[in-house]
């Protein structure tokens, strides 16, 4: 872990970008060593916004000199209470960082660059684009996103990036959307109505794509990755019709994608909006923009994404339906594009990789970037709907993501639970199903009942959404170009695998316990404690393990767990930084017909796909889940996640 100091003055560093004639002053980062010189340049603006409930309009006008040695302001959200990442880390509320930032409804669009010093436009560096999580809370300048260990990281390895952070609008702010506000931004020029997040990243994007070459990075090598709530928001991009039609980025990372159960289209975003313009009387576009944006904060937590007819390509939610290896696809159109030819573990051909993206390859493979400006939309033989490019991608998800809810699932009881799933299934064949397959029923005890329903929720909100969206994109790229992983590692403070853990070994930014310590020479198998029993059958045929068992009967055992010490903290983080900036490099960051484990107990590297039946209810998903379709699991899992109140 990696503890940044900022107690004493900053030491200032100046960067003239003459695409934007200007001087940006910006800092060096507190973990900068004469070794690996880092800068950080905070608070750019990239995009203004004209008024409440409008489209984002790109900046590109700049003083002579930036001041870019603060955070700029984050889009406005409820106050004093700490994220929901930090509540899932377990770190005692007084050992957390402690950091203040402005909050301004209209200046919230800036970005922050870090960036190893001594860069030129000829030095054409990856870039990644860090897209956060939080829902209707967070901010990429969160000091858990502080990119300076991962940057650092990238020099170590002799395979620097850029990395950007970024903010932008979210909660009613972001994804408000009807038909009153689908006229008025008409009136105005926007194209579509709502997702005024998602269109606050395409900015970013774009900003991205016209200057990073001045900071030294490539255009067209850029890298999103996000989590939570922003690994579906990458989702979003990677379906929508301007990826389609000029994709701005070359790759994407999807980390534990959390989706809202249906998309609405515009009609049905304005009946949830209707509610809250009622609450607050406001019965026009002017008077909801009338409003202090504090009566806003905290309503319609659930509104998010909006099918309005024009982010979205056509055809894009069938990459959340199940279907098998050989399965008809009879629900995709006709006219789809045939997958783009393989060459090695690259989506294009060698000749198109762009100059300057060929940097040396550990595996001697490489990722395609998948970028063309010069080639028309007629030459490339698309339609508007489908894509001119497949993006590699890696996608994964924890074990135990329904932690995330853990608090309303608790207020269920047994019978309200039966109750509820025979309510949303309408079905007796298919309800018997689910419950049958999470053991649940009206005399489940209720000491029982809520691990079991957290088992359904965390499957039906994420794992099997997830494995949908992997299995359906690896055969759109023609069943490669799709990387699986499987992030069951513990947490350092909870000792158990949850929702956002990965974070805290990426970022490696978090305060860690203080019983984390080098294990010994000698202590070739420390003291376990039992955290079962936990259903799992990996088939790893052969592949080695960290794991190690003092003399017990075998009958005896239990799934064990070790709590977290410095070596498998240190192993997994290297193992997954090292991957993300190999994968942001263009190279492979394992095989792809593998599925990559980090955790539990430190456990790292590549595995056989049919350990996906043993660390996943994969044979309950066929059975179960896949009969019900996906929108009515994901509504399973939402109205159970909310609670008994919902």
């Amino acid at each position: 872990m990696t503890i940044l100091q900022e107690d004493s003055e900053p030491r200032l560093v100046e960067h003239h970008h003459s695409g934007l004639s200007t001087t940006f002053r910006g800092i060096e980062h507190p973990l900068s060593t004469s070794d690996a010189p880092f800068h950080q340049f905070r608070g750019i603006k990239y995009a203004s916004i004209p008024a409440r409930f409008r489209q984002s309009k790109l900046q590109t006008i700049y003083p002579p000199v930036t001041d870019a040695t603060q955070h700029g302001p984050i889009c406005p959200q409820p106050n004093g209470r700490l994220l929901v990442e930090e509540l899932l880390f377990g770190v005692p509320e007084d050992r957390l960082p402690k950091q203040t930032l402005k909050q301004d409804e209209f200046e919230c669009l800036n970005l922050n660059i870090t960036c190893p010093a001594g860069l030129t436009q000829s030095s054409r560096l990856p870039v990644m684009i860090w897209i956060h999580g939080g829902g209707d809370r967070g901010s990429g300048s969160h000091w858990m996103y502080d990119a300076g260990p991962l940057v650092r990281k990238s020099v170590e390895l002799g395979t620097p990036i850029i990395l950007v952070t970024f903010n932008f609008r979210i909660g009613l702010l972001g994804f408000a959307g009807n038909t009153m506000i689908r006229e008025d931004n008409k009136a105005a020029g926007d194209e579509g109505t709502g997702n005024y997040g998602l269109r606050d990243q395409q900015r970013c994007l774009e900003w991205v794509s016209q200057n990073i070459l001045g900071f030294g990075g490539n255009p067209d090598n850029v890298t999103l990755f996000g989590a939570s709530s922003g690994a579906a928001d990458i989702i979003c991009h990677l379906f929508s019709k301007a990826n389609a039609l000029n994709p701005m980025f070359a790759r994407a990372i999807v980390q534990s994608p959390v989706f809202e159960p249906t998309l609405p289209d515009v009609s049905a975003a304005g009946w949830q909006l209707s509610r809250v313009m009622s609450t607050l009387q406001a019965t026009d576009m002017t008077s909801l923009r009338a409003l202090k944006v504090e009566k806003l904060l905290g309503l319609g937590a659930h509104i998010r994404h909006i099918d309005d007819g024009v982010f979205f390509r056509e055809g894009w939610m069938n990459h959340f339906s199940h279907q098998h290896k050989g399965a008809a696809r009879s629900s995709r159109s006709t006219s789809q594009k045939p997958h783009p030819p393989y060459y090695g573990n690259s989506l294009l051909p060698p000749s198109l990789h762009i100059a300057g993206h060929r940097h040396s390859s550990r595996s001697g493979s490489r990722l395609g970037t998948p970028r063309s400006r010069s080639r028309s939309r007629s030459d490339q033989g698309d339609t508007p709907e489908q894509p001119s490019t497949l993006q590699p991608l890696i996608i994964g998800d924890s074990s135990s993501e329904s932690l995330l809810w853990s608090l309303p699932v608790s207020l269920w009881t047994s019978p309200a639970v039966v109750r509820r799933v025979k309510a949303i299934c309408q079905s007796v064949t298919k309800s018997s199903n689910i419950l049958r397959a999470y053991d649940i029923s009206s005399a489940t005890p209720e000491e029982e009942i809520v691990p079991h329903v957290l088992e359904l929720v965390n499957d039906a909100r994420c794992a099997w959404v997830t494995d949908c969206i992997a299995q359906n994109t690896k055969e759109e790229r023609g069943g490669h170009g799709v990387w699986r992983y499987v992030f069951d590692q513990e947490g350092p403070h909870r000792n158990i695998p949850h929702h956002a853990a990965d974070l805290m070994y990426l970022f490696d930014t978090c305060p860690l316990p203080d019983s984390i310590s080098s294990p010994s020479s000698d202590q070739a198998c420390p003291d376990m404690f039992f955290d079962g029993p936990f259903d799992v059958d990996d088939d790893d045929s052969g592949a080695d393990s960290d794991f190690c068992f003092k003399d017990r009967d075998q009958d005896d055992l239990e799934w064990e767990t070790i709590p977290v010490d410095e070596y498998s903290y240190t192993k997994v983080r290297d193992a997954m930084q090292s991957a993300w900036i190999a994968f942001a490099s263009g190279n492979d960051p394992w095989r792809d017909d593998k599925v990559f484990v980090f955790g539990p107990e430190g456990e790292t590297g590549e595995r056989p796909t049919t350990l996906l039946n043993g660390r996943r209810r994969q044979n309950i998903w066929k059975s179960a889940l896949e009969p019900l379709g996906y929108q009515l699991v994901s509504k399973l899992g939402a109205e159970l996640s909310r609670g008994p109140c919902s």
